[in-house]
């Protein structure tokens, strides 16, 4: 079997330097070069490949369940103002509308926008009626009048922020709807129908029928016309 010479005066040539060292003393770096002592280089660190390990970026429970509370926001504002004065804010369960002479609750709105703008499901809106005036129709000099309380064209007063219902269930009030316009006669003297709040219910001389208008801040003088027949209203003031 062959042997390796190892004593003391054996030597060795350094793969680096082409010197000569005892054998005994010469290193074997990580690259395999059989060197001297005096130029042996250990392996940089850098160099060695870095461990794989994860970095886990979800987090298991942050924080408990917990549960949400409904909020209930109460906003105010007046009945029929064209442009209502409401806050914006977001998800809710529930928002309470009081106005000046009725409460209105709004269940389920998902959300509200812009100002004024209301995205509700199931709203349920009973207003107090400030005053009911009854209509009837009667024949004055060959032609058809209203009369309101029994007063022939009467003149009536509206407040702002109120609302006041026409009732036209009356039979003598078939075939003439009650409206309101800024100028007097209505369309028929070439005005328009004022419809900023004003709501109808039910066909003029059938039980139920109405018209009724919630009278918004700064409503100018109204007044009542037929919308079939010309000459037949009156005047409704807004002080």
């Amino acid at each position: 079997m062959a042997r390796y010479a190892s004593a003391r005066k054996t030597y060795g040539i350094s793969d680096r330097s082409g010197f000569r060292y005892r054998l005994r003393e010469m290193r074997k770096e990580w690259t395999g070069l059989l060197v001297g002592p005096d130029e042996y280089e250990p392996k940089h660190p850098q160099l060695e490949a870095p461990n794989n390990i994860s970095d886990p970026q979800a987090v298991r429970d942050p924080r408990p369940d917990q549960t949400e509370t409904v909020s209930v926001f109460t906003l105010t504002d007046l009945v029929g103002s064209p442009t209502p004065r409401l806050v914006s804010f977001g998800q809710v369960g529930e928002v309470t509308l009081i106005t000046a002479d009725e409460a209105v609750t709004l269940t389920g709105v998902t959300a509200i926008g812009q100002v004024g703008s209301v995205t509700a499901t199931g709203v349920e809106s009973s207003p107090s009626i400030a005053q009911t005036y009854t209509v009837t129709v009667q024949s004055y000099l060959g032609a058809n009048k209203y009369y309101i309380d029994g007063v022939r064209q009467n003149t009536v007063s509206l407040s702002e922020g109120s609302t006041y219902r026409f009732d036209q269930s009356d039979s003598s009030n078939s075939g003439h709807p009650l409206r309101f316009s800024t100028t007097s006669n209505g369309t028929h003297a070439g005005g328009s129908e004022y419809t900023t709040g004003v709501t109808t219910n039910g066909t003029p001389g059938s039980s139920g029928a109405y018209t009724q208008i919630a009278v918004a801040v700064g409503a100018p003088t109204l007044y009542y016309y037929c919308t079939n027949h010309s000459g037949m209203g009156g005047t409704a003031n807004t002080p």
